[in-house]
């Protein structure tokens, strides 16, 4: 019997998702923003959820109507501050208490998501050490330099956007669109993929950027 990952919506591709749940969502500049799912998981009766995600506040992203609804409880992200002269959903809610914040430099943030995909547990960066960013955690030093312990970021569910899927969950992405969500696709136990096109025979190796084995369930949304 042959693998067909596919799922008739947004909606179906959701089942199993619980309150509680850490949440990454590729997305960086405008590209690879999984908004048809991240929409679709805005209507569900769920809370207290962790979103991993480069940016809490850009304005292509549908994160915010996960912020409004007051479905978050904490955000991981790169950058926190919006565009405007007035504070985002987000910002407003930080500084009332109601979300947790923790800032990541990029390239910290997309090691430590790597790494989970990988399965290591921890590692070491110079990066931070001596901020705000990285007080209280643990520090060693290596050849003479202080680097600072960064845990791996494990995710219950990755939201990615990618360009086409065959029935097997190989996916193909366009231009910018993969940023972070291969790795994201690696760290987490239940990776859905939203596709422009689903292709009807499966694809060829040199166009797969990210094999099946780490895609769980896929939608055709168009666009």
């Amino acid at each position: 019997m042959a693998i067909d990952k596919r799922v008739s919506s947004a909606q179906a591709a959701l089942e199993g998702v619980q309150s509680g749940a850490v949440v990454m969502m590729s997305g960086f500049g405008g590209a690879g923003f999984a908004n048809v799912m991240i929409q679709a998981l805005s209507e569900l009766p769920v809370k207290d959820l962790t979103l991993v995600v480069n940016s809490a506040t850009h304005p292509y992203s549908f994160t915010h109507k996960l912020i409004e609804n007051r479905q978050v409880r904490k955000i991981i992200c790169t950058a926190a501050r919006g565009r405007g002269k007035d504070l985002s959903v987000f910002e407003q809610q930080w500084r009332d208490g109601l979300v947790e914040l923790e800032c990541v430099p990029q390239g910290t943030f997309s090691e430590r998501i790597r790494a989970a995909g990988a399965g290591i547990p921890a590692f070491y960066t110079p990066v931070g050490f001596g901020t705000d960013l990285t007080k209280g955690k643990e520090v060693r030093v290596f050849n003479g330099r202080e680097h600072v312990m960064e845990e791996a970021i494990y995710a219950d569910l990755a939201l990615i956007r990618a360009d086409r899927s065959d029935r097997y969950g190989n996916l193909a992405f366009r231009y910018a669109q993969p940023n972070f969500g291969p790795a994201m696709a690696t760290a987490a136990k239940l990776t859905i993929a939203e596709v422009r096109a689903f292709e009807p025979e499966p694809m060829a190796h040199t166009e797969v950027q990210l094999p099946g084995v780490y895609v769980d369930r896929v939608v055709t949304v168009g666009g």
